[in-house]
């Protein structure tokens, strides 16, 4: 398939810059994709769509204040560090080499130092060049724990499209909003969106109605941005990015399964994990769903056939985007083309900080 057969026209004023102004009143809209039949509700209202038959799967990942602003320690100039992941070799190193992007990171050569702080108390040393524009591995100088200092000086990694002026009253409401209330495991560079909407009170409602609940962790790196600069989607590569799926987990799964329930997936990085541990050679005897960790750089697009979830919710994505490929591969593309287009005339909000949709 072409990447240009997933582009729609999307007005700037429509991508949300702030979140609702009170987490679970965001509009969802809901888009049955048996009959192409479209809803038009309330993310508090996913409570009437789901059965104590069915399951609710979410990512735990929690993100970190992953960028870093700073300066060259030998020529003038502002650099910015967005840091991915730590690098193997760092558990003899006490996680202090990491791989990360530069901005302007062509320009950058081994040996060069990078301050960051009031005082100057991080310092990141440019070791290697790796794979990737603006890619390097960095060995990071501090005399306090690494994680206490991007707490102190470290910003959200909110997505490029999301304009901030950098001060402190954003940075703060950030660290809050772009975070879902369950998250738990530290690692990601962006948010699960879709889990974005949640709140104790919906929670506390699918509960009450018997829905059960359980979670995975993925943890989401900077190639969810990443557009699709191919003519053929299937020439078009994803980013490996670490996952686990808990044993309680794997197991609540496949009883669902078993019993005829569906398994709703809270956002595309739920599914990558679902269906990456399902694609993977199994025995007769086998679940569908085993427990374990790994990396996943599956690409979903049409007209993949869904081996575990059933239905989704997740946020609006950008025009040619993997993401908009994910879904139109579970709704039909054109449907999903349509519902945008309903979307785009209804004022809902796009993207990280938007509205979501809801497909049963």
């Amino acid at each position: 398939m072409k990447a240009k057969q997933f582009w729609y026209p999307l007005p700037e004023r429509l991508i949300a810059q702030h979140p609702a102004e009170r987490r679970g009143t965001e509009r969802m809209m809901v888009l049955h994709r048996d009959t192409g039949v479209i809803e038009h509700r309330h993310i508090a209202d996913i409570v009437e769509y789901l059965t104590p038959n069915d399951l609710l799967v979410v990512n735990d990942t929690k993100v970190f204040p992953a960028r870093l602003v700073g300066t060259w320690s030998d020529t003038p100039g502002e650099v910015e560090v967005l840091m991915i992941a730590a690098a193997p070799e760092s558990e003899t190193v006490r996680e202090l080499v990491w791989n990360v992007m530069i901005g302007s990171g062509r320009k950058c050569r081994e040996g060069q130092t990078a301050v960051f702080g009031p005082d100057g108390e991080l310092k990141a040393h440019l070791i290697s060049k790796l794979e990737g524009i603006g890619m390097w591995k960095v060995q990071f100088e501090c005399e306090r724990p690494l994680m206490d200092l991007l707490d102190e000086f470290g910003r959200t990694p909110v997505p490029p499209y999301v304009r901030r002026e950098g001060t402190r009253e954003e940075e703060l409401a950030d660290r809050e909003r772009y975070q879902t209330i369950y998250a738990r495991n530290v690692g990601s560079v962006a948010a699960p969106t879709a889990g974005l909407h949640f709140t104790e009170e919906i929670f506390a409602a699918l509960e009450a109605k018997g829905v059960k609940r359980c979670a995975v962790t993925l943890h989401v790196g900077p190639g969810t941005f990443r557009p699709v600069k191919v003519e053929d989607i299937e020439d078009h590569h994803m980013d490996f990015e670490a996952f686990t799926v808990p044993p309680e987990t794997a197991e609540a799964i496949n009883a669902c399964k078993a019993r005829g329930g569906r398994v709703v997936c809270v956002g595309s990085t739920t599914v990558r994990t679902l269906e990456t541990v399902a694609c993977r050679e199994r025995g007769e005897d086998e679940p569908l769903v085993a427990p374990g960790s790994g990396a996943s750089n599956i690409f979903i697009y049409p007209p993949y056939r869904f081996k575990v979830c059933d239905a989704m919710l997740t946020n609006f994505h950008l025009p040619q985007s993997t993401l908009l490929m994910m879904v139109s591969a579970l709704a039909g593309r054109e449907r999903i083309l349509c519902a945008y287009a309903f979307a785009v005339r209804k004022d809902y909000q796009f993207f990280s900080y938007g509205d979501c949709m809801l497909i049963v």
